[in-house]
């Protein structure tokens, strides 16, 4: 069952806690030594969902989702998600079960600064076309690169 937002459109948190509680139906996990995992485990004309994971010390740079709002759950572990506010980074601890939803402007970075692996499912509406890595410089935001899909990932 599809948990839909006021709006009518779906609610990506929702989906996003749907898929990180159901890791029967996910693909064989693993862990890259050197890069992140990561494989798409569903989509539909609405959004996309990817399953990513995380050995200590990975996490991604500075970025948004080329215009695409999102949530990510973690399905097992621990993640910090930081954000930028009032020209520095807040971080914010989440453990196995929490979530975030985040709209068409978000930008963040995610790490995994605890010495056990993570697991994170993440849901794209609409489906990602291009993400904008960004570099944060005396307080302000830098575009680093810009990575388009099927290119980068």
């Amino acid at each position: 069952m599809m948990v839909t937002l006021q709006s009518g459109a779906p609610d990506l948190l929702a989906v996003a806690r749907q898929h990180a509680t159901d890791a029967g139906r996910w693909p064989p996990v693993r862990f890259g030594p050197v890069d992140r995992w990561y494989a798409q485990i569903g989509t539909t004309d609405e959004y996309e969902v990817w399953l990513l994971t995380w050995l200590p010390g990975q996490g991604t740079d500075l970025h948004d989702h080329g215009g695409s709002a999102g949530a990510f759950v973690v399905a097992a572990g621990t993640l910090t998600e930081e954000i930028v506010a009032g020209g520095r980074l807040r971080p914010a601890e989440l453990s196995t079960g929490d979530g975030r939803r985040f709209g068409p402007r978000h930008v963040h970075r995610v790490r995994n600064r605890t010495g056990r692996p993570a697991i994170s499912v993440h849901v794209y509406r609409p489906a990602l076309v291009r993400m904008t890595s960004y570099r944060l410089l005396d307080g302000e935001l830098r575009v680093a690169e810009v990575a388009e899909a099927g290119v980068a990932w």
